[in-house]
């Protein structure tokens, strides 16, 4: 996507502030949902083997792990960066919701740092794959016969 395309739109502070929450929510199933799935590993919490959502977060963390090797910022950060920017708005000194979740998403720290967290997150993420694998639901012709399975 284009910065034009982005200076275009209609409401850019708004869409900046919408970004930055979706953006947050990104982060907290991320951290959120690897607690989740340690927690449930000790637990037996099956639900925590979900496919879907084992998958997604995978994927996810995949992505972000790519993005800092390749030393490219999240397209959600470029994306509100350019909104802001369409709005007059200099990043980070906007709204409330802009000031205080950009506080807690974005560090002033070099970048090798952000290399380092997110490749260790990634292979915690990883080893609770290979150790604490998703499954896939059973059909009915998988259950034992006459039980509940």
């Amino acid at each position: 996507m284009s910065r034009e395309l982005f200076q275009s739109l209609p409401f850019p502070g708004l869409l900046a502030d919408a970004i930055l929450v979706v953006h947050a929510l990104f982060v907290v199933f991320v951290l959120g949902g690897q607690v989740l799935v340690m927690i449930g590993w000790a637990r037996g919490w099956e639900w925590v083997r979900n496919p879907w959502f084992r998958f997604t977060h995978l994927a996810l963390i995949t992505f972000i792990v790519i993005q800092t090797w390749l030393g490219e910022l999240c397209p959600l950060t470029v994306w509100e960066s350019w909104l802001r920017e369409a709005a007059g708005q200099s990043a980070y000194d906007g709204s409330f919701i802009q000031h205080w979740l950009g506080s807690l998403l974005f560090l002033d720290l070099p970048w090798w740092v952000f290399q380092a967290v997110y490749t260790a997150f990634g292979a915690v993420v990883v080893v609770s794959w290979v150790h604490f694998p998703p499954r896939r639901r059973r059909t009915p012709s998988s259950r034992p016969p006459g039980g509940r399975g």
